[in-house]
Formats: structure tokens, C-alpha cells, sequence
């Protein structure tokens, strides 16, 4: 199978995989939401919000410099097993204590006794999620997504299973963040037992190893968690000045948002290991040539997501987390714009990564985390969550921005529009169509069928992509 066809193969198959994960995490978002309702889905978005935290400080930028390093030496098999092991154990050994240090610090926060109670049972949670990230980078280097896929779906399902089975039982908050942990371990575990075929990952301290892998990873770690302060610490203050029904009706459709943004970093994960390759390998033009496919794919994928949703939010809000949460259709119309950025935003993010110019970035970072702390400590005590709504898609367009400068000033690449315009225009028509036949549909689940179908057909029609392309995919698997 030819390369091209390969990371093909294996976008189809994460998308494919990705579609139902996202399913199922919309099923479990949408029990969650009913069964705890605002105040108890606040406890929940409060608790993970809190740890999401701690579990970037223990990414520490190690997840994004494993691929990295292991796609400098595709085929030094010892090399790659002796450095995996060694990045491995010394996330375990971060994980075991920044995680460590979560409840311990929730201790001074006005948080309900259960909030806290939860934040320490969950911990657990973001272990097992912090190991398989480095799992997930030996299959990205592979080119074998479909395992990440298979356990990211078993996974949910062990998490759905255990939901509905808590909330049949009535058990409350925390049984339910009990589910989330057995659904990150299963996770886990699916991709440990895969993994092996590709790698062998064993306990092991090698200091130099250690050293080398902490040098490089620093400056993403740095900015990773300034990348945090802006991205995650909107919800942490809204907990602190605002009511737990307020964080709920905030954190359900930010929970939409990160299930949505997960595809970028997946599709661009599976690129990563080519753009190194062809960066290293002194081959700028395949490098930038893979850059504009991957800026017109994503267009093509955020352009609708950001005409549909605009229309359509309230009524999504309203059936995925039930009538109590019909407020917070109106977050969700402001945060699919903070969405849209982060797509384009993920290709620059990642590119300063394969041009290993993470240090330029820190500055950038820094600003843009001072610069949203400061908004949102002025403004969330007064407008709780639609400020911070908005300042996220301040901060989001803040930094993507920065990113992009420092890629062109590295490169001098400029992106082409010609099919992010032809998507524009496909997603317009494919508002007015919405428009039309509103009036006539309450069902939010055609619509969404009619938004799709009219979008990919007024694309095909402005010539967005090739029928040949889609023909090519579906081949892939004969291939």
C-alpha cells in the first residue's frame, strides 16, 4: 500500500472510529445531563476541569515528543522499545505525582465535600488517560489508528455500560465518576495488549534517555500548560464565582466542543510522524504540500460544523442534554467559534512541533495565558459563562494567530483558500437550506441529515473535492 494511501486508510478508519466514539460520548453526555441535572452536571464538569489541570502538567509535552522521537528512527526497533519504555515510566512516575497532588490541593477550594471526594476518585481516571497517550503515538508512527480506535470505543462502552448501570442503581456523582475510571482503564488496557506487537513497553530508568526526552519536551510542556491556563482555567473560576447549576449549563456544551476538537488532533496525529519526516528528511515541498491538504480537509470539515450549529444549537443542547439545559444552546453558538479556530489552530500547533520550534512559542503562550487570566478574573464574576465563552474564542484566535507567525516566519507558508472558500460558500448554502425548511421540521436530527447531505452536495457541485477521492478511500481496503 502505497503512502498516500496509508494515511488514507488511516484517517478513514479514525473517522470511522471517531463517528462512534463520538456517538456513544454523546449518549453518555446526554444520561450524565439528565440523571445529575445543572447542579450535578456542575460537580462533573467541575471535576474534570480540575484535573485536566494536573493531568497537562503531567503530559508535560512528553506525548507529542514521543512521536517525534520515535519518527527520527523509524526503523531502529531496539531503540524505539528502549526509548518508549523509559518515556513511559517516567510518565508513570509524573503521573503518580502531579496526580497525586490534585485532591490534596481541592482541599482549599470551596468546592461541595463530594466535588472533592470525586476529584480523588477520578485522579485515577486521568492515569490510565496520561499512559495511553503514549501508546497512542506508537500506533500514530505505525500507521495503525485502528487499534487507537477499537480501544478508544471499547473503552466508551465500558464507560456507557457502567452510566446507565449506576444510574439504574441511583448511586449518584460518584458512581458515576467510578465509570469514568473503569472506562479509561479498559482503554488503556485494550491498547497496552495492542501495542505489543508494535513495541515492547517495560518498566525502565535509563538517565540520559530521561534527560533527553525531558530537554526536548520542556519547551511543549511549557506551553502546553499555558496553553491550559487559557483553555481549561474558564471553568475552574466559573466554579469558584459562580453557582454549580452555572458551571453545568457551561460545562455541557464545552463537553460537545472537546468531543468535536478531537478530531483535529487526531487527523493531524496521524500526519505528525510525515511531516518529521519530511522536515528532517530536507523535503520542504512535500512538507508544505501535505500542509495545504491538511488546511483544506480541515476547512472542509469546520466550515459546516460552524454554519449548523449557529442554527441549530439550542435544539441540539435540548436533545442531547434535555430541556434544563436549553440555555446553554446560546454558549454553544459562541463556543463553535472558538471550535472553527481551534481546528485550523491544531495543523499550526503541531507544525511548530515537526519544525522543533517550541521555544519561539513560549512567549506566545505566556501572553495569550496572561491576557485571558486577566479577562477572565474581570469579567466571569460579572458575566459568569458567557464571558467566558466569549474570552474563549478571544484566546483561541489569540493564540492560533501567534502560531501561524511563527510558522511563517520558520517556512514561508501561506495557506491556499481556494477550496476553504468553496467550503465557505457550500456551508452558506447549506444555512439558507436549514433556513427554509426549519419552519417545517422540529425533528433537530433531520436537520442535521439535510445540513449534511446539502452540504456535501453543494460542495461536490463548487468542485470542494473529487469524486475520484471518495472512490480511492472506499478502495483502500482491497488495496
Amino acid at each position: 500500500m502505497s503512502l498516500s494511501k496509508k494515511i488514507a486508510w488511516n484517517t478513514f478508519v479514525q473517522v470511522a472510529g471517531k463517528a462512534v466514539s463520538t456517538l456513544i460520548g454523546i449518549i453518555v453526555v446526554a444520561a450524565m445531563a439528565r440523571y445529575l441535572g445543572k447542579e450535578g452536571f456542575g460537580g462533573y464538569t467541575t471535576i474534570i476541569a480540575f484535573l485536566q489541570i494536573f493531568g497537562i502538567l503531567v503530559d508535560f509535552g512528553l506525548t507529542l515528543m514521543t512521536v517525534q522521537m520515535i519518527s527520527e528512527r523509524p526503523d531502529d526497533k531496539e531503540y524505539n522499545d528502549k526509548l518508549l519504555s523509559n518515556i513511559f515510566t517516567l510518565r508513570l512516575v509524573s503521573a503518580i505525582l502531579f496526580l497525586g497532588l490534585a485532591p490534596i490541593i481541592a482541599i482549599v477550594f470551596p468546592y461541595p465535600l463530594i466535588v472533592k471526594y470525586g476529584i480523588a476518585l477520578t485522579s485515577l481516571s486521568f492515569l490510565f488517560i496520561s499512559l495511553n497517550q503514549l501508546l497512542v503515538g506508537v500506533f500514530q508512527k505505525n500507521l495503525r489508528m485502528d487499534r487507537t480506535a477499537i480501544s478508544e470505543v471499547v473503552g466508551r462502552l465500558a464507560l456507557l455500560a457502567g452510566v446507565f448501570l449506576f444510574i439504574y442503581l441511583d448511586r449518584g456523582l460518584l458512581a458515576i465518576m467510578l465509570a469514568v475510571v473503569v472506562g479509561s482503564f479498559v482503554n488503556f488496557l485494550v491498547s497496552l495488549i495492542f501495542v505489543r506487537r508494535y513495541a515492547r513497553v517495560d518498566l525502565a530508568f535509563n538517565w540520559p534517555i530521561w534527560a533527553k526526552a525531558i530537554s526536548r519536551a520542556w519547551p511543549i510542556g511549557i506551553s502546553i500548560a499555558f496553553n491550559l491556563i487559557y483553555f481549561k482555567a474558564d471553568a475552574v473560576i466559573l466554579s469558584v464565582y459562580r453557582s454549580q447549576a452555572e458551571v453545568g449549563l457551561y460545562g455541557a456544551p464545552y463537553r460537545v466542543l472537546e468531543i468535536l476538537i478531537s478530531f483535529p488532533f487526531m487527523f493531524i496525529g496521524v500526519l505528525m510522524p510525515f511531516f518529521v519526516r519530511y522536515w528532517t528528511g530536507k523535503n520542504p515541498e512535500e512538507f508544505k504540500k501535505l500542509m495545504q491538504t491538511s488546511f483544506d480537509f480541515l476547512a472542509i470539515v469546520a466550515w459546516p460544523l460552524v454554519a449548523g450549529t449557529l442554527l441549530l444549537a439550542t435544539p441540539i443542547m435540548q436533545l442531547v442534554a434535555g430541556n434544563e439545559f436549553i440555555e446553554s444552546g446560546k454558549i454553544l453558538q459562541i463556543l463553535i467559534l472558538a471550535t472553527a479556530v481551534i481546528f485550523l489552530g491544531t495543523l499550526f500547533s503541531h507544525i511548530i512541533v515537526a519544525l522543533n520550534k517550541q521555544k519561539k512559542m513560549i512567549i506566545a503562550y505566556i501572553a495569550t495565558a496572561v491576557v485571558s487570566l486577566a479577562l477572565y478574573f474581570i469579567f466571569i464574576p460579572r458575566y459568569g459563562m458567557y464571558a467566558a465563552a466569549w474570552i474563549t474564542v478571544v484566546a483561541e484566535s489569540m493564540i492560533a494567530l501567534l502560531t501561524y507567525i511563527v510558522v511563517y516566519a520558520t517556512i514561508k507558508w501561506r495557506p491556499g483558500f481556494k477550496i476553504s472558500n468553496r467550503s465557505l460558500l457550500s456551508a452558506i448554502l447549506m444555512a439558507i437550506v436549514l433556513l427554509a425548511v426549519m419552519p417545517y421540521l422540529g425533528n433537530v436530527i433531520i436537520l442535521i441529515l439535510i445540513g449534511m447531505i446539502s452540504y456535501i452536495f453543494f460542495l461536490y457541485l463548487l468542485r470542494g473535492f473529487k469524486k475520484e477521492a471518495i472512490l480511492e478511500v472506499i478502495k483502500l481496503k482491497k488495496a
